[in-house]
């Protein structure tokens, strides 16, 4: 009883701490393999299941958007959703360059190796946060899709990537048999994307106000 009760007094002081404009949201998880062929590709897809044990682990629910297999093993990138109370807030911190260092599986002379993959994670918004986007600033490209999803939706072009010429943010979609449904997710993921880079602009504005703050004493004066 005692330490079911101490497990939700620390659970509760976490979550205390995600008090984030947008971590009690849902987010899009993004895992792209970096340069090193098959190496980056199985390190992406071992990324890729520990996200997907740890929301299980958590009772969030996934949503796949796309993905994109590796030529032997592995995955060149892919991207879904997690769905869940503070989601964001969870996993915001995982954006970033993952590296691992390891013997080869792939290597027959069993040399060392060392593989890169990036993590991009980014809240999902609503429609009551206003975030303009002009058609004009968009260039909309469809392909057929690959990797999951069945054969029959190979059969079309009915994968969408999306591009915000102005920033260069690309985000793409082929969970869907139907094109349309396919571009308004695509979209979703693209004003989660803006959205997400208003963020860090207001943090880094407020980091550096914060750090033009400095101590009260001699050596510090401005007159």
């Amino acid at each position: 009883m005692l330490d079911k009760l101490e497990a939700t007094i620390e659970r509760l002081r976490l979550e205390s701490l995600l008090s984030g404009e947008a971590d009690a949201n849902d987010c899009f998880i993004e895992i792209h393999a970096g340069a090193g062929g098959t190496e980056a590709q199985d390190w992406a897809l071992i990324l890729q299941r520990m996200y997907l044990r740890w929301a299980e682990s958590h009772k969030y629910k996934i949503e796949w958007m796309e993905e994109i297999s590796g030529e032997e093993a592995g995955i060149k990138s892919c991207t879904f959703k997690v769905m869940g109370h503070q989601a964001y807030g969870w996993l915001k911190s995982e954006s970033g360059v993952h590296r691992l260092v390891r013997i080869s599986p792939f290597d027959s002379n069993a040399r060392r190796h060392t593989s890169f993959a990036s993590v991009w994670v980014y809240p999902v918004i609503d429609n009551s946060i206003d975030i303009t986007v002009e058609e004009k600033d968009l260039r909309i490209d469809t392909y057929r899709a690959s990797g999951a999803g069945g054969q029959h939706v190979n059969k079309t072009e009915s994968a969408i990537r999306i591009t915000h010429i102005p920033t260069g943010i690309a985000v793409q979609c082929q969970n869907d048999r139907s094109q349309h449904r396919n571009r308004a997710q695509a979209y979703d993921m693209l004003r989660a994307r803006l959205y997400e880079l208003e963020l860090k602009k207001r943090e880094e504005a407020s980091q550096s106000q914060n750090a033009s703050k400095s101590e009260i004493g001699w050596g510090h004066q401005i007159r």
